[in-house]
C-alpha cells in the first residue's frame, strides 16, 4: 500500500500544519497552498467526468454504443476501467507524473464508452436529471467533509466494507435477475458512495500537510481526483439505477 495517505503519522514533521499560536503568516501560507491543492483536485476530478460524459455521448449518437452493448467487446470495454486503476495503483511509485496524467485521461475515456450504453436503457431526461442531482448532492457532500470538525476516519473502513459487498451482491444479482434485490442495491449504493465522498474529501485535506513542499504532490492530486471522479460516478449509476426512466 502507498503511504502517501497515512494520516497516523505522528509529530510535525516537513510540511506540517503550523501549531496554534504559531506564526499567522505561516498559517496564511498553509491555508492558501491547501485551497490551491484541493482546486487542482476538482478541476481534474471535473474535467474526468466531462470527459466521460461527451465520450459517452458521442459514442451514443454514434451508434457505438450499439456496438459496445453486445460480443465480447463489451467485456473489455467494461473491464478496461478496472485495469487502467489496478496500474495506477500499483504503478504509483514507478511512473512519472505525466505517465499518470496519461493514464487518468485514458480512463475518463474508456469510462464514457463503458457507461454509453446507459442511453440505450434510461431515457435521456432522466440521465440529464440524475446527473445534476449527483452534481448538487456530491458538492454538498464534499463541502461538509471539507468543512466539517467531526473527525470521519472511522468510517473508512465500514464504506469499503460496503462497496466490497456491493460489489458481491451485484454479481449475485447477475444470475439472480431480483428487480427487489437490485433496488436494494441501487439504495445502499448511493448511501455508501456518499458517504465515501465526505470521507474522501476529509482524508485528501489532511493528507495535504504531509504532501505539501513534496514532488509527490502532482501526483497525489491526480489520484485524489481519481478517488473523487470514482465516488461521483458510482453514486450517478446508483442513483440512475434507483431513479432513472427507462425506454
Amino acid at each position: 500500500m502507498s503511504d502517501w495517505n497515512d494520516t497516523q503519522r505522528s509529530g510535525q514533521a516537513f510540511g506540517s500544519v503550523p501549531r496554534a499560536g504559531g506564526d499567522v503568516a505561516g498559517r496564511a501560507t498553509y491555508d492558501e497552498g491547501l485551497r490551491s491543492y484541493m482546486l487542482s483536485i476538482y478541476n481534474y476530478m471535473a474535467s474526468g467526468v466531462l470527459l466521460t460524459g461527451i465520450v459517452a455521448l458521442s459514442a451514443a449518437m454514434t451508434g457505438i454504443a450499439y456496438a459496445l452493448a453486445s460480443g465480447p467487446l463489451m467485456w473489455i470495454v467494461a473491464l478496461a476501467p478496472l485495469g487502467f486503476i489496478l496500474a495506477m495503483n500499483f504503478g504509483l511509485h514507478k511512473m512519472s507524473q505525466g505517465t499518470l496524467q496519461v493514464l487518468f485521461w485514458s480512463f475518463a475515456v474508456v469510462m464514457g464508452l463503458s457507461l454509453s450504453t446507459i442511453f440505450l436503457v434510461f431515457t435521456g431526461e432522466s440521465i440529464a436529471v440524475t446527473f445534476f442531482a449527483t452534481a448538487g448532492a456530491f458538492a454538498g457532500l464534499s463541502l461538509y467533509g471539507y468543512t466539517t470538525k467531526k473527525d470521519l476516519s472511522g468510517f473508512g473502513t465500514f464504506l469499503i466494507m460496503g462497496v466490497i459487498g456491493l460489489l458481491i451482491a451485484s454479481v449475485v444479482n447477475i444470475f439472480l435477475q431480483s428487480e427487489a434485490m437490485a433496488f436494494v442495491i441501487s439504495a445502499i449504493g448511493v448511501l455508501v458512495f456518499a458517504g465515501l465522498t465526505a470521507y474522501d474529501t476529509q482524508r485528501l485535506k489532511n493528507d495535504y500537510q504531509y504532501l505539501r513542499g513534496t514532488e509527490f504532490m502532482g501526483k497525489a492530486v491526480i489520484m485524489g481526483a481519481t478517488s473523487l471522479y470514482l465516488d461521483f460516478v458510482n453514486m450517478f449509476m446508483f442513483l440512475l439505477n434507483f431513479l432513472g426512466s427507462r425506454e
